[in-house]
């Protein structure tokens, strides 16, 4: 089945990772990342952002902060032609033990009540574990970790040999490892795109 929707996590797979980022004039898209979610929007894939900003619970800065932020991050997106479809945060720190903090569930069920979307046409793209957990637990087509921010960390964490490019299918993943490892969000897009044409495509 065809993936249509992409939920994507921002820090470290859309834009650089930056320690509790929240000055819009700090925001840096991770190189091709433009590129990578201009060509998934072209080819109809919808763009949902997923983002845990426990920055907010924690008090380190404000919900306006994070809207700033994410304008900014738009603003450098739309050269590319790319518009998000939807966006959902989680403005808890861990201690608040909400239901919408990555790995919980919470996100995914309000971007798929308010959008429709359906788990099976859907993957999730992050850098950390908690986003591979996510996309698991909510019965997506693919959990993708990718090795910008602190995937690379994540990656050697979960027991997985880092690739130096391209995308790498997981065998048999054991339990909290992804789907799928790709170098960056744009060997991420070339996976959904090859998928999309090829389901049974080879590994590149």
């Amino acid at each position: 089945m065809p993936i249509v929707n992409a939920l994507v996590d921002r820090d470290g797979t859309i834009i650089v990772e930056k320690h509790y980022l929240h000055d819009p004039a700090q925001v840096e898209l991770v190189p091709g990342a433009g590129e990578a979610l201009g060509r998934l929007k072209r080819a109809g894939v919808r763009l949902f952002v997923v983002t845990n900003q426990s920055g907010i619970g924690r008090g380190y800065y404000s919900e306006q902060d994070f809207r700033a932020v994410q304008a900014r991050l738009e603003e450098l997106l739309a050269p590319y032609g790319v518009a998000f479809d939807g966006v959902a945060f989680c403005p808890h720190a861990p201690d608040e033990r909400c239901a919408c903090r990555k790995p919980e569930p919470g996100m995914w069920e309000e971007l798929r009540s308010r959008h429709g979307l359906a788990p099976d046409e859907t993957v999730m793209i992050g850098d950390n574990a908690s986003d591979v957990a996510f996309g698991l637990a909510s019965g997506m087509a693919q959990s993708v970790l990718v090795l910008t921010g602190h995937g690379r960390r994540f990656a050697e964490k979960l027991g997985l040999t880092p690739i130096g490019h391209g995308w790498r299918r997981v065998t048999a993943p054991a339990p909290g490892q992804p789907t799928l490892l790709a170098h960056d969000l744009a060997a991420a897009a070339d996976f959904i795109l090859q998928e999309n044409l090829q389901p049974d495509g080879a590994d590149r």
